[in-house]
C-alpha cells in the first residue's frame, strides 16, 4: 500500500462456525426462540434446536459478523486480518481453513490451537427473509488481549471492531487495549454495534469500547435509534455524532443514511425479492470499509454497500462469492 500500510482492516471478533437452516415462523414459535435476534446459548441447548430442526440446511461457514466483513474487504480486493479463537477440533480446523483460503490473513496458527470447543451459530431463516440467531460462543467467549496481534493493528489503516464482544468481559477488554493500541498510532478506528440486544442490554459496555468516539460506526436503524432513545434516524444523527465522526446506518430494503462527517447521504437501493438477510449487514460493512481504503467517498462506498447487500439477501449464505463481488465492484465504479 502506499501509505505504507500492510492491511487496509485489521478486525477482531468472535469466530463462529454458522450453521443455517431454511424454517417455518412456526417453529421458531414452538421452539421458544425469539424471532429475529441474537440470542447466546449453552451447547445443550443448541443441541437441543438441532435435534428438533426439520429445516433445509445450506453449508456450513467460518462466520461471527467481523469474520464476515474482513471476507468481504478480502473478496473486494482489499487487504484484511483477522483476530479471533478457534478450538483444536475440526471446526476449529475447517473455520481455520475457510478463513485463509478467503485471503483473509489471522493470529491463528494450527499447531497452536487450544483444547476446547470453537463457537458455533445456529441461523434460523423464516420464509419472510429474516434470520434468528442461536449462538454457542465455546472458546471464542475467553478472547482476550492475547489473541492481538499489535505489530499489524499498526500496521493496519482501519481497527474495526465487532460489537458483540462487549458480552465476553475478556472481549471487551481486549476491543479496548485494540483501539488504544490503534489510536496511539494513527490508525482509524471503526465498530458496529452488532445487534440491537447488544445495544439494549450492554449500551455502557459499547460506549467503554468506544472511548472518547471511533472514526466510523456501523449499525442498523433499529440499533441506531435504541443507543439514542431517538424517535427518527434524523435525531439518531444529531446524538451519533457524539460518538463517531462519520458513521453509516442501513435501513434494510430503503438502503442506508450516510454521514460524512460534513453532510447526511441517503444511498437508495434498488427493491429486490429477500429470502435471507444473514449476514447483509456484516456485507455492507466489508464493502463500506474496501471502498473508503481505495480512496472512494462515502457516498460511493454507502452505494457499494447496498449493492452488495442488495445481491446477497437474494441467495442463502451469509457472504457473497468472490466473482459476484467483483461484479458489483465493477457495477458500482
Amino acid at each position: 500500500m502506499a501509505n505504507g500500510k500492510k492491511y487496509d482492516v485489521y478486525g477482531i471478533g468472535n469466530a463462529l462456525v454458522d450453521m443455517e437452516f431454511e424454517v417455518e415462523t412456526e417453529f421458531l414459535k414452538e421452539a421458544g426462540i425469539e424471532k429475529g435476534l441474537m440470542t447466546l446459548v449453552d451447547e445443550n441447548r443448541q443441541h437441543e434446536i438441532v435435534n428438533t430442526l426439520h429445516g433445509i440446511q445450506h453449508k456450513r461457514s467460518c462466520g461471527g459478523s467481523a469474520a464476515n466483513t474482513m471476507i468481504a474487504v478480502s473478496q473486494f480486493g482489499g487487504k484484511s486480518f483477522y483476530s479471533c479463537k478457534v478450538a483444536h477440533d475440526e471446526v476449529g480446523d475447517f473455520y481455520f481453513k475457510d478463513l485463509l483460503e478467503n485471503g483473509v490473513e489471522t493470529n491463528l496458527k494450527k499447531e497452536k490451537l487450544e483444547a476446547g470447543i470453537t463457537g458455533k451459530c445456529i441461523v434460523l431463516i423464516t420464509p419472510d427473509a429474516d434470520r434468528t440467531m442461536n449462538t454457542f460462543l465455546g472458546i471464542t467467549q475467553n478472547f482476550s488481549v492475547s489473541e492481538l496481534v499489535e505489530e499489524n493493528i499498526k500496521l493496519s489503516n482501519y481497527l474495526y471492531m465487532e460489537g458483540y464482544l462487549v458480552a465476553s468481559p475478556t472481549g471487551k477488554t481486549a476491543a479496548v487495549k485494540a483501539r488504544e493500541v490503534a489510536e496511539a498510532h494513527g490508525v482509524k478506528t471503526a465498530i458496529t454495534f452488532s445487534d440491537v440486544n447488544m445495544v439494549h442490554y450492554f449500551k455502557d459496555g459499547l460506549s467503554e469500547m468506544m472511548g472518547n468516539g471511533v472514526d466510523l460506526l456501523f449499525c442498523n436503524e433499529a440499533e441506531a435509534l435504541a443507543f439514542t432513545q431517538a424517535k427518527t434516524i434524523q435525531e439518531a444523527s444529531k446524538e451519533l455524532r457524539k460518538i463517531a465522526k462519520k458513521f453509516a446506518v442501513t435501513l434494510g430494503p430503503k438502503g442506508a443514511f450516510v454521514f460524512d462527517g460534513e453532510k447526511e447521504i441517503f444511498v437508495v437501493t434498488t427493491p429486490v425479492e429477500a429470502v435471507d438477510t444473514n449476514g447483509a449487514g456484516d456485507l455492507f460493512a466489508g464493502a463500506f470499509l474496501y471502498a473508503i481504503n481505495s480512496g472512494k467517498t462515502m457516498a460511493e462506498a454507502g452505494k457499494l454497500g447496498c449493492m452488495a447487500s442488495s445481491q446477497l439477501v437474494t441467495q442463502f449464505g451469509a457472504r457473497l462469492r468472490r466473482e459476484q463481488a467483483l461484479e458489483i465492484k465493477s457495477r458500482a465504479f
